[in-house]
C-alpha cells in the first residue's frame, strides 16, 4: 500500500517536473484557478422614469422579458389581478398611458403562472399635476383656417378642440390630437360668435378633463 502511494506521489511529481521543464506549469495552474463558472440565465429587467406628468405616455425599457409578459400600472397595495392600466407588449421599448389623476402608483411587469397573474418586477411611479398650453389667433374670419398649437401631457387620446364656451367637456367639433402633432390648422365655424379652444385630457382616471382654454372670436 505504501509503495502504491509512493508511486502515485512520484507520478504527480514527475508530471509537475515535466510541466515546469516545458514552461507550462504556470499556465496550467492559472487555467485551473480561473476556470469560468457556468453561465447564469439572464434575468428580466425593467427601467422607467419614477415621476411623470399625469396622463403622459411613459417610456419603459425592458430586457429579457418572458413570452406573454405584459406591463401594468396599479396602486401599490392592489393585488396582482387588479390594475388601472394593462399594456400588451409589442416591443422592448413600449410607451404606455399613465393615470390622469395625481397620485402614487406602481409599474409592474406581469406574467401568468398557473393561470393567475403574477408580479415579476415592480417599480414605484408618481404622477404630477397635468397642465397644457394653447396658442391661436384671437380673431378669425368665418370658414378660414385657424392655426393652433396645443401642448400638454400629449396622451394618445388627448385632443385640442374648438367648441362653444358653454359646450360640455365631451362635445364634438373641429379637433386634432397632439400625440400625432402639436400643431394643426382647424377650420373656423361658419357661424360668427365667440368660441373656445380647449385642450382635453383623456386618460385612465381622468376622462374629458379640460386642462386649458382660449377664447377665439369668429367674425
Amino acid at each position: 500500500m505504501a509503495a502504491r502511494q509512493n508511486g502515485a506521489h512520484m507520478g504527480s511529481l514527475s508530471r509537475r517536473a515535466f510541466l515546469i521543464a516545458a514552461g507550462l506549469w504556470p499556465a496550467a495552474a492559472m487555467a485551473q484557478k480561473h476556470q469560468k463558472p457556468a453561465p447564469r440565465q439572464s434575468q428580466p429587467s425593467l427601467s422607467a422614469a419614477r415621476s411623470i406628468m399625469a396622463g403622459a405616455p411613459l417610456s419603459v425599457l425592458l430586457g429579457n422579458v418572458p413570452r406573454g409578459a405584459r406591463l401594468a400600472i396599479a396602486r401599490p397595495d392592489d393585488p396582482a389581478d387588479k390594475a388601472i392600466v394593462v399594456f400588451e407588449l409589442k416591443n422592448m421599448v413600449p410607451a404606455l398611458p399613465t393615470p390622469g389623476a395625481v397620485g402614487t402608483y406602481e409599474l409592474r411587469l406581469m406574467v401568468e403562472k398557473d393561470g393567475a397573474p403574477t408580479v415579476l418586477l415592480r417599480q414605484p411611479l408618481a404622477t404630477t399635476e397635468p397642465s397644457a398650453t394653447l396658442a391661436a389667433p384671437e380673431r378669425i374670419s368665418r370658414g378660414q383656417g385657424l392655426p393652433v398649437r396645443g401642448i400638454g401631457p400629449n396622451g394618445e387620446q388627448d385632443r385640442v378642440i374648438l367648441v362653444k364656451p358653454d359646450a360640455p367637456a365631451d362635445a364634438d367639433g373641429p379637433r386634432f390630437f397632439p400625440a400625432e402633432n402639436v400643431e394643426a390648422t382647424l377650420e373656423a365655424p361658419d357661424q360668427p360668435g365667440v368660441y373656445e379652444l380647449r385642450y382635453i385630457l383623456h386618460a385612465p382616471l381622468a376622462e374629458n378633463r379640460i386642462l386649458a382654454r382660449r377664447a377665439v372670436r369668429v367674425e
